[in-house]
C-alpha cells in the first residue's frame, strides 16, 4: 500500500480538542503520520468538500445489526455485519452477548474466536461483550429472567476460559452476592467490568470501582433513575470519575436534554454506544435478539421491543448517535470523541478513535448532515457514497484481531 493524502475543509482529530479548517491527513501502511493544518502543496489523493473529517467510530455494544443477530454466531452473518459496519461510521465494534447460560455464552466465544480472523475486510473487531448473565432481575430489560444466575466463581471461570484473549467486557450487578470477588477477579484477568442492569446504590457501585470496575452500561436504562437521597448507579456514574458511561443517544432511550445533562456532568467519560440488534439498518419487522424475538415498529429510530413492548436493545446508527448529540446542543468535537477516543482509550485501544502519528488509519468523512460518506480502514476505502469519485470496493487486507495492533 502506497503513500495516502487526505485533505478536508474540516477535521476533527479528537485528540486535543481542536478541528483543524482546513487540515490534511497522510498514510502511510495502514497507519496514521502526519496530521496538520491548512493544504498542502502537493495534490491530494483524496480532496473531500464540505462535511467534516473524524476518527472510524468505536461501538463497544453490538448486538447484531442488518438482519443479524450476532448471538447466532453464523459466519455468513458475522460476515454481513463487518463488511457493513462502516455504512455507519463504524470502523470498530464489540460484539454483544446478552444474558443466556453460560456455556452457551462460552461456545458462542469459542466460535467467535474460530473465524473472526477470517472475516471479509471491515469494521474490526475487537473482542467480545458479555452482557449478563450476573445482573438484576429487577432490572432486567429485555433479558431473560430464567437465565440470570449469581456471579459464582465456576461460571466466571468458564468464561474467562472460553474467552481467552476475546473477551473484553463483561456487565454485571455489583449488588449481587458474590459480584464483588467477581469483579476483581475479571479485572486481574484483564477483562473490562461494567455495572449495568443494576439495581445497585451508591455505594455498591463505588464499591465494583474499588474492586476494579470502569464503566457504565447505557447509562440510565436498566438502572433506577437519579434520585437526591440515593444517586445509585446513574448519580455514582456521573460523580465518580472513575467511571466512564455507554449512552444510547436514539433520543428514544434517553431524552436529549438528559444526554446534555450527562454530557456536563462526565466531561470526557461518555461514550456513545448503539446497543444495535439485528432489526438496525433493516425495515420493520420481526427480529432475533439474543436468540429470542424482538419487533421493530415504524418510525424513525424507533427502538424494537419484545411481545411485552420491553425496549429490546436499538436500530440506532453511531453516525446518527454523534448527529443527534450535536443537534441536543452538545458540541461536535465532544460528541465525535465520544464515539471515538473515549470508548477506544476504555478499552485499551489507544491506535484508534484519533488522528494522530501512529494511529490505525481509521476515517470517516461526514456530509454536512453528519452522516458517513466514505470510510477508510488501515487506509483502504471501506465503503463509499460515491462522493470519493472512484472505485470504493474495500482493498483486501487481514482482519483485525482480538489483540492491539503495532503501532508505527
Amino acid at each position: 500500500m502506497g503513500d495516502t493524502l487526505i485533505v478536508a475543509g474540516r477535521i476533527v482529530p479528537a485528540a486535543d480538542g481542536q478541528v483543524l479548517a482546513p487540515g490534511y491527513v497522510r498514510i502511510s501502511r495502514g497507519v496514521v503520520t502526519a496530521v496538520g493544518q491548512g493544504r498542502p502543496a502537493e495534490a491530494a489523493d483524496f480532496d473531500l468538500r464540505g462535511g467534516v473529517l473524524v476518527p472510524g467510530f468505536v461501538d463497544l455494544q453490538v448486538n447484531g445489526y442488518f438482519g443479524v443477530d450476532l448471538a447466532g454466531v453464523d459466519a455468513t452473518g458475522w460476515a454481513s455485519v463487518v463488511r457493513r459496519l462502516p455504512e455507519t461510521g463504524t470502523t470498530a465494534f464489540l460484539p454483544t452477548f446478552i444474558t443466556s447460560p453460560v456455556h452457551k455464552l462460552a461456545a458462542a466465544m469459542r466460535t467467535m474466536r474460530e473465524f473472526v480472523a477470517g472475516l471479509p475486510p471491515g469494521a474490526r473487531v475487537l473482542g467480545a461483550h458479555i452482557e449478563g448473565p450476573f445482573i438484576s432481575l429487577r432490572r432486567r430489560g429485555a433479558h431473560d429472567p430464567g437465565w440470570i444466575i449469581e456471579p459464582e466463581p465456576e461460571a466466571v471461570e468458564e468464561l474467562l476460559n472460553a474467552g481467552g484473549d476475546v473477551l473484553r467486557v463483561v456487565t454485571l450487578a455489583p449488588e449481587r452476592p458474590g459480584a464483588i470477588a467477581a469483579i476483581r477477579r475479571l479485572t486481574d484477568a484483564g477483562v473490562l467490568v461494567s455495572v449495568g442492569h443494576s439495581d445497585a446504590t451508591a455505594g455498591q457501585v463505588a464499591a465494583a470501582g474499588d474492586a476494579g470496575a470502569r464503566m457504565v452500561t447505557h447509562l440510565f436504562n436498566g438502572q433506577a433513575g437519579l434520585h437526591h437521597r440515593e444517586p445509585g448507579v446513574v448519580g455514582q456514574a456521573l460523580a465518580d470519575h472513575r467511571f466512564t458511561s455507554g449512552l444510547i443517544t436514539d433520543l428514544h432511550h434517553v431524552a436529549a436534554s438528559v444526554c446534555v445533562v450527562a454530557f456536563a456532568a462526565a466531561p470526557g467519560r461518555i461514550a456513545i454506544v448503539t446497543d444495535a440488534a439485528a432489526c438496525a439498518g433493516m425495515p420493520p419487522g420481526r427480529y432475533q435478539l439474543g436468540g429470542r424475538p424482538i419487533e421493530l415498529p415504524p418510525g424513525e429510530g424507533v427502538p424494537p421491543v419484545r411481545a411485552d413492548g420491553t425496549m429490546a436493545g436499538s436500530s440506532l446508527r453511531m453516525d446518527l448517535g454523534v448527529a443527534n448529540m450535536v443537534g441536543a446542543g452538545v458540541d461536535l468535537v465532544t460528541a465525535v470523541t465520544a464515539a471515538t477516543r473515549v470508548p477506544a482509550d476504555l478499552i485499551g485501544r489507544p491506535d484508534l478513535g484519533r488522528l494522530t502519528p501512529g494511529a490505525a488509519a481509521d476515517l470517516v468523512w461526514l456530509g454536512e448532515d453528519l452522516r458517513t460518506r466514505a470510510t477508510w480502514i488501515g487506509g483502504n476505502i471501506a465503503h463509499s457514497d460515491g462522493g470519493l469519485g472512484g472505485a470504493a470496493e474495500p482493498a483486501a487486507r487481514p482482519h483485525d484481531s482480538c489483540a492491539p495492533i503495532t503501532s508505527a
